[in-house]
């Protein structure tokens, strides 16, 4: 997420775990499992709430993928199946944020010590919050940077992320900011409740899929290995044109194209669709473009 200091990005994020479906039995074991190793379970009781961890951006890569004397688990681990939330991403040491991208890909973390190699899983959802820039006003009609040039100070602040790390990121929204008139508007008429309904019913359709095609172990479309994704993931004409003409002009890696993929079956099975529309694939490809911009910008 990118948008000016006080848009409700943290907000936003500190939400998330309020929509994602309860915690099943094993989860819950394993989740238990890490606290436990790291020290973090106190009398004995356990919790049925996803994880939502936030680190600060001080933290080092130890204390983020784990480590120490004793070669405990860190907080990609602490966030396993629940919330990493990473803000004022830019302002993280750039080998941290690095150390990221390896988890991101297999869902686990290999800590090395001079007398202990442990392997924790890590699969977690990675959320991060940054400002266009150092002063955060970027994106504001008629601001005039006393750094300079606002699109060349807003490009080397975000230049600091790696593209490798970006290519691992999804959803790229921009979120602008919250004005006096929309604080008074009346609520919106789907809240969380109803919009953790829609998000278990598409968790329980693939688990249903996955369950039919022999794969109990593959919880998630995120899980599932590309193989499988080209099996359920079949895209009618118009969306194969569609791709391809974007994974050119975008010059998405292979990477790239299986994430646009999986963002857009997920989002079909949020609608209950049995095929991937134009209209899913067409909204997964605007969630990468925000980034596409901000890599020729810097």
């Amino acid at each position: 997420m990118i948008g000016a200091a006080g848009a409700g990005k943290s907000m936003l994020a500190a939400r998330l775990p309020s929509i994602l479906p309860p915690l099943s039995p094993s989860e819950l074991l394993e989740i238990s499992m890490i606290a436990s190793v790291a020290g973090q379970i106190n009398g004995g009781a356990l919790t049925s709430k996803r994880p939502f961890r936030t680190p600060h951006h001080s933290a080092s890569m130890a204390a983020l993928t784990g480590g120490g004397m004793r070669a405990k688990p860190g907080e990609i681990s602490l966030a396993h199946h629940g919330v990493l939330f990473l803000d004022e991403l830019p302002e993280f040491d750039a080998r941290v944020l690095d150390s990221l991208r390896q988890p991101l890909e297999n869902g686990e973390v290999s800590v090395s010590r001079a007398n202990h190699r442990l392997t924790y899983p890590a699969r977690f959802m990675l959320v991060a919050a940054m400002n266009p820039c150092r002063c955060g006003h970027a994106y504001e009609p008629g601001y005039s940077c006393k750094r300079g040039r606002v699109d060349r100070c807003s490009a080397d602040y975000q230049a600091r992320l790696s593209g490798p790390l970006l290519d691992r990121i999804d959803l790229r929204i921009e979120v602008p900011a919250v004005t006096a008139a929309d604080l008074i508007l009346p609520p919106p008429a789907e809240g969380s409740r109803e919009v953790a309904a829609r998000v278990a019913a598409a968790r329980d359709i693939q688990l249903k899929r996955y369950a039919a095609l022999g794969l109990p172990h593959i919880r998630t479309n995120s899980e599932a290995p590309a193989s499988v994704l080209e099996e359920i993931a079949t895209l009618d004409t118009q969306g194969s044109t569609l791709l391809r003409e974007a994974a050119d002009s975008m010059r998405l890696s292979a990477r790239g194209y299986h994430r646009v993929l999986r963002v857009a079956r997920t989002l079909a099975d949020l609608d209950g669709a049995d095929k991937i529309g134009r209209v899913h694939l067409a909204e997964a490809l605007s969630y990468r473009m925000l980034a596409e911009d901000l890599q020729r910008a810097a």
